[in-house]
């Protein structure tokens, strides 16, 4: 299958923002776009029918009409639409296997809402083998009016390698023109901490130690992508609120998510986790070595 960028229709105002994005996106990479929506109560395609007796009428409509407004938005773009009869999770867990990139529609900050949404898109994004991307209503969806196309942040903890991060990063940045900003967080010991606050001595060492390390990882990204104006952020607070302070007026956050070793269970960190329920953009987990 030629590569595409998947995203998960269920016709809630998440999910067509979600495929506003997408359809930008397949764009800029000059992709196909997929929207698939999963059910498991689809019919056999009959034969012969008309829309009063097709039980499949209003799957088939969301789909068309989702078409419909991408191809108007890009009209060049190659859409494809597909019905699937089964649950959500494995269909979307299939499509990603297939996909450069998997998009679905999140449900924002509530810890209820959160909930809910996770029921689905939180296994997607834990399991999928292809970067997904959480894209709320109201966020940089290529509305009527779109706002001007901030950075693209990368969180980055700096403990293990991050090149599948950072390539999709820099990609992202370099699709869109926009510059790249590489953000980490490193929290102050307890040691450094006095009652008056905290042992500067410690603060401008652990500082100087996080931009050298910062600007060793980034610099063969540097040099593979010479037209991305790269700019590093280093904060001493954790990682986690250090890349979601960093996405205000972002285009786009990522952040990675380990892949499992010797057959262990996937799992978000925490940096993941804080960026899915406080990004204030959308949020592409990568998963990475």
């Amino acid at each position: 299958m030629e590569p595409v960028v998947t995203v998960g229709l269920d016709g809630s105002p998440e999910s067509l923002a979600a495929a506003r994005w997408a359809a930008d996106e397949a764009d800029k990479r000059r992709l196909t776009l997929r929207l698939l929506h999963a059910w498991p109560l689809l019919s056999p395609e009959p034969a012969h029918a008309t829309s009063a007796v097709d039980q499949n009428y209003w799957a088939k409509r969301l789909v068309h009409t989702a078409r419909a407004e991408a191809q108007a938005r890009h009209p060049g773009l190659t859409v494809v639409g597909s019905l699937v009869a089964d649950d959500a999770h494995a269909a979307l867990l299939q499509a990603a296997s297939e996909s450069e990139m998997t998009v679905l529609g999140s449900h924002g900050l509530g810890t209820v809402e959160s909930y809910f949404m996770g029921e689905v898109s939180m296994p997607v994004v834990a399991h999928a083998q292809c970067p997904v991307v959480l894209v709320r209503a109201g966020s940089r969806d290529g509305g009527a009016d779109p706002a001007p196309a901030g950075p693209v942040v990368v969180a980055l903890k700096l403990n293990g390698a991050c090149d599948g991060l950072l390539d999709f990063a820099f990609h992202s940045a370099a699709a869109r023109n926009v510059p790249l900003l590489a953000a980490h967080g490193r929290s102050v010991p307890l040691h450094a901490r006095v009652p008056w606050g905290v042992d500067h001595q410690v603060t401008e060492e652990m500082t100087r130690d996080a931009q050298q390390e910062l600007s060793t990882v980034l610099r063969p990204w540097r040099e593979k992508y010479p037209q991305v104006e790269v700019v590093e952020s280093i904060r001493l607070v954790s990682a986690a609120k250090a890349g979601v302070e960093a996405s205000d007026g972002a285009d786009l956050l990522v952040v990675g998510r380990r892949a499992p070793r010797h057959g262990g269970n996937p799992h978000l960190g925490p940096v993941a986790h804080a960026a899915i329920h406080h990004g204030r953009c959308p949020v592409a987990v990568v998963p990475h070595d």
